[in-house]
């Protein structure tokens, strides 16, 4: 398999999946809305998204299988499985702004090995696969050199249903703004960690995450040259919910941060 050439057509799938949304933003109606859980909810687009995300993909390696965010297809492969959310920032959809991202991952076994993230708004799609490098509408792109903890500017998202850790969780965001040059908060994770990659952000944490928030933009960072744990320190970060991702500069000064509130 070429993965370049599979990853560039992943990417064609994602934009056109983004022109779905993108034509129907600012007209989602009350009715349209399904309500999964506390704060979680899915849109008929979403939904068309996803299906015509799920048809294209399975053209390309017809035996893989899905873990998709809205369960268009549950099928199982024995190699390759797609990673999917269709609509990442489906709350922003919502309520008529950006920003929101088609978000495509490709594992082999248990390994990502492409992934692409586009983000509607700014109509831009990053990608990367396997030794490869990551990308940004043809150009290679890099995690930031920032060096030094205090002048990093991190990425978060704040927990919109499981609040067992929120206390721990505001302490930290307290430190974190006190300690840095600011915290913002997007609502999407996949433009995130996307934002990692290109230096945008120095680094992005967050708990309570689901694989198809973070497989894609996970090779993004890797292959752009960050870093990427769970709160733990340990290498758990696209099934276990949680997530640190910087460049390798400031890296342990940020794990240590996170991990000194968020695990005790």
């Amino acid at each position: 398999m070429e993965l370049k050439a599979l990853s560039l057509k992943v990417a064609e799938i994602a934009k056109n999946a983004g022109k779905i949304i993108k034509d129907n933003f600012g007209q989602i109606t009350q009715s349209s809305i399904e309500t999964k859980g506390l704060n979680d909810f899915v849109t008929e687009i979403d939904k068309a998204a996803e299906k015509y995300i799920v048809a294209e993909l399975t053209k390309l390696i017809p035996e893989s299988g899905f873990i998709a965010e809205e369960g268009t297809s549950d099928k199982v492969g024995e190699t390759y499985n797609w990673i999917i959310d269709p609509l990442d920032g489906t709350t922003n959809f919502i309520h008529g702004f950006y920003p929101v991202a088609v978000s495509i991952a490709l594992m082999k076994k248990s390994e990502i090995i492409s992934g692409v993230v586009y983000e509607v708004g700014l109509d831009e799609c990053f990608y990367a696969w396997k030794n490869g490098g990551a990308w940004l509408n043809g150009n290679r792109i890099t995690v930031s050199s920032k060096s030094v903890f205090k002048n990093s500017l991190l990425a978060t998202g704040f927990p919109y249903h499981d609040f067992e850790q929120l206390d721990k969780y505001i302490d930290l965001l307290k430190f974190l703004t006190k300690n840095t040059q600011g915290i913002r908060r997007l609502g999407s994770a996949a433009t995130d960690l996307a934002y990692v990659a290109c230096g945008r952000f120095d680094g992005f944490y967050e708990y309570d995450l689901k694989p198809y928030d973070v497989a894609a933009g996970c090779i993004l960072v890797t292959e752009a040259g960050g870093k990427l744990s769970d709160f733990a320190g340990d290498d758990d970060y696209i099934f276990g919910k949680e997530i640190v991702a910087s460049n390798s500069e400031i890296f342990n000064d940020f794990l240590v941060n996170v991990k000194g509130y968020m695990k005790f």
